[in-house]
Order: structure tokens, then sequence, then C-alpha cells
């Protein structure tokens, strides 16, 4: 039997990436420079919003996605944060509303007016207190609606019901910084990555570990499920310092499915997995370019598909919506590349090449709607509902009848399961230590400068004066 070498059918195999022109891009946007670990990005439907650079507190834009073309300098802004915007995330059920987390400890819930902003913003419709240290991520219920996760540098997460304004649920089981959150798909499980090295699946209602991987070959970084397959796939460094992913069964963390090295490149791994064409994309911090792959049920598991190249490094990448895609061309994914260097946030279509402009069913299933599955009450009580599916046949030009309304509440203490958690304040990391040993001596050094300065300018009043006690006129 002669050898023939396999061949692997996709309908997928052939998506190439695809660069908007300069007129479809948003120009002169000054991105934030602040190095987090975030995208500093989010995106709907309607609007684009850039966490930008700016003095005295943060601030972030957002602009209509037909507003394309070059930004003002004067651009109104969303700027009440009294620090540095570390996370924005667009509500999944009503396109207006975004939540923002900041170095001044603070989640905030803002309302955007139609059409955008025409003046700079600084109130916020709710404001949310509840860490003590500054807060890194946000992140929405995917069928819940009102029900807001966010995670801070004091080592919890806390689950905030937006219909009271109030945390009911907090997440403790963390030993150092949260680095990400991951939803599956009905919203029942919770997976984290964090410093300590580990990888949990967590029941965010109870807070309970379900199961927990010590990663000490494959140093975790960012987690994502991968749709309702029941694994998990993580994005980290190997013990050769390699950038690494590695595929997980949810219910066994015990060892890997398999691990793949990428390369030897430093920037972190971002993963966005698309539950409707199973494709997993790979893009790099630093990075100028995407990579793509099928996630299947059978090993292989991953089969890699092609890349997507630029020579323009990307510090974040915001990911459209399905029902925001143009289903006409074929499009199955859409980025939006943050461009520091030139300001410059740049659209990034996926498409799948096709020659009949008819719907192409296969490629479009029913996917997540912006209808909300339950309330925040039900899913409190213990009910698990898949998200409500919609059809992109016809375009998606439906409303979402959801309102937000911010409850009216006085600021107090946050107790939450019998704990202040503005008075229970976690002990200080060696980086915090570190920062504010180095920021005391950088305040030393002047203050010293300045001292001496002052003795200068002592001294010459001294000779001027001595000069002219001295000067014939006055003898």
């Amino acid at each position: 039997m002669s050898w023939r070498p396999q061949y692997r059918s996709s309908k997928f195999r052939n998506v190439y990436g695809k660069a908007a022109s300069r007129e479809h891009c948003f120009d002169g946007v000054p991105i934030t420079k602040n190095v987090h670990d975030n995208h500093f990005c989010a995106v709907n439907a309607r609007f684009l919003a850039i966490v930008t650079e700016s003095a005295g507190g943060g601030s972030f834009l957002v602009i209509p996605l037909e507003q394309t073309g070059r930004i003002e300098p004067n651009y109104p802004k969303v700027c009440g944060h009294q620090g540095n915007v570390l996370d924005i995330k667009w509500n999944p059920f009503i396109e207006n509303i975004i939540a923002s987390c900041s170095e001044d400890t603070s989640v905030r819930i803002w309302e955007i007016p139609e059409g955008g902003l025409k003046r700079n913003m600084t109130e916020a419709v709710l404001e949310l207190y509840g860490h003590s240290r500054r807060v890194g991520i946000v992140e929405w219920h995917p069928t819940t609606n009102n029900i807001l996760l966010s995670a801070g540098y004091d080592y919890k997460i806390l689950i905030w019901n937006l219909d009271i304004g109030e945390p009911v649920k907090m997440i403790d089981c963390h030993k150092d910084v949260i680095l990400c959150l991951s939803f599956n798909s009905d919203g029942s499980l919770l997976a984290t990555t964090c410093k300590d090295k580990k990888l949990r699946v967590v029941e965010p209602r109870s807070g309970r570990v379900l199961q927990e991987a010590s990663c000490k070959n494959h140093r975790v970084n960012r987690v994502v499920f991968l749709g309702s397959t029941k694994r998990l796939l993580t994005t980290g460094v190997s013990r050769w310092n390699t950038r690494q992913i590695a595929l997980w069964d949810q219910e066994d963390l015990s060892m890997p499915l398999i691990e793949e090295e990428i390369d030897g490149l430093s920037g972190l791994l971002f993963p966005f997995y698309d539950a409707d064409t199973h494709m997993l994309y790979l893009a790099g911090k630093g990075d100028g370019n995407i990579r793509y792959y099928e996630i299947s049920s059978e090993k292989p598991y991953l089969t890699y598909l092609m890349e997507f190249r630029s020579p323009a490094p990307q510090k974040g990448l915001g990911v459209m919506p399905k029902h925001g895609l143009d289903v006409s061309a074929c499009e199955v994914f859409r980025f939006y590349k943050l461009i520091t260097l030139k300001g410059l946030i740049e659209p990034i279509s996926m498409i799948v090449p096709r020659r009949s402009e008819t719907y192409q069913e296969d490629i479009y299933p029913m996917t997540p709607g912006t209808e909300p599955a339950l309330t925040p009450d039900e899913w409190l009580s213990g009910v698990n509902r898949d998200p409500i599916l919609m059809s992109l046949k016809e375009g998606y030009k439906r409303n979402s009848k959801v309102v937000f309304k911010a409850p009216v509440r006085e600021k107090k203490s946050v107790v939450v399961n019998g704990i202040d958690l503005l008075e229970n304040v976690p002990p200080r990391t060696e980086n915090e230590l570190l920062r504010m040993f180095f920021r005391q001596q950088d305040e030393i050094r002047r203050l010293k400068e300045e001292l001496a300065q002052r003795d200068i300018r002592i001294r010459q009043l001294q000779l001027e004066l001595k000069n002219f006690r001295n000067s014939p006129k006055n003898n």
C-alpha cells in the first residue's frame, strides 16, 4: 500500500486577512502608552472605544464607527477617572453602555448618548467602589443582563449586580494578581489565570474552585473557553522562555491535552476564539502578525491554517461582535488593531473567499444575539441558560429592548461575605514595594536637587549683597 499524505478538508483553510484602506481607519488617536497587559480597545456594532494618553487622570475616546478618518485633537472624551484607565468593555445587551476600571480603585458605568459625545463626559451613571487596590479587568456576563465582574490588584474578584449597584459575591481564592478572566458559553463557569502560575476553573456564584492546575512547565498568562466543547486554551511561556499554547479538558486540569510552542518572541500572546467557525486567532503584543488555527474535537485538536502579516506592531486588538460583521463580504471576524507609533486604529477583516454573493449559511450559523437569557436574580439563584441565538441572514437591524437604569444609593462601607472590602487591604506585593521604594528615592533625589539649587541661589544673593555694600557709591 502506497503512503499518502493526510489531507484534511476545511472550508476555512483559505481564510485571509484584509486590512482596511487608510480612509476607513481612525487616524490621529493619542493611544495610551500604559504597559498594562490589556487591549485598551472595545468595539460593538455602533461605537469604537479607545483608552487614550492623558494627564491628571484617565480618559478614553468613544467614536461612532461611521466617523472614520482623522480624529480632531480636541475630540470629546470620557474623562471621569482620577487614575489611568486599565480596561473597558461594552455591555453585550445595551450598545451605548460601557464599563471602565482604573488605577483609582473604581469601576464606572457610562451611558453614551445617541450619535456619540458632543462634549467631555465626566459624570458616570454608576460608580462602583469595592476594591482596595487598582482594578485591572472588567468582564460582562455573557447571558445575564446587568451582571459585571471586576478583578483588582487586591487579589479579589467582585460580582456586581448593577440593578442595585452593589457587589453580591466575592471570589477570594487567588493568592496573587489575577491576569485574565473567561466565561464559558452559558456563564456557569469562570476560568482564571493568576500570577501564582495557576489555572483555575471556578463556580462564580459560590466561589468554589472546581479544578486547579499548577503550571510549572507552562506559565499561563491568558485563558479562553472554547465555546461549548468543555475545553480551555491557555497562552503562556514554556520553561525555555518560548511562547506556548496549551489545550486543556475543563474537567481534568492535571495535564494539558496538547502543548505547542509558537516562537521565541517575548510579547504576550492574546487568544481569540470564534465558536461559530471553531477558529482560534493568536495575536502577540508588539507583533505585526495574527496566526489562526482550526479547533477540532479529535486529535490533533489544533490545525494551523494561515497567518496575516503586517509590518506595524499592535499594542492591542478590539473584536467586533458577530452581528456587526459584513455578511455580504463573507467576513467571519474583524479586528481593530491599535498602532501606537502612528496613532492609528486599523480594521482587519478575516474573509472566507466565496464566489457566490448569496448568504453563506454554512459559515454563519445561529449566533448569540443581543437579548439576555436571564435576569440577575435568576442567575444568582442558580439558574443557567444558553444564550438566545439569532440569525444573520436578513442583516441585523433590530434594536435591543433592554434599558439600563442606574440605582440611586448612598456611598457606604461595602460588606460582602461579612468582610468590609474597603477596610480589608491585603499585604503589598514585592513589585509594589519596589515601585514605592523607587518612587520615594526619586522624590528624595528631587528634594535634594531643589535644596542644592536654593543653596546656590542664597550664596548668589549673599555675594550680591556684599558687593553692594562695598561699592564706592555707598561709601
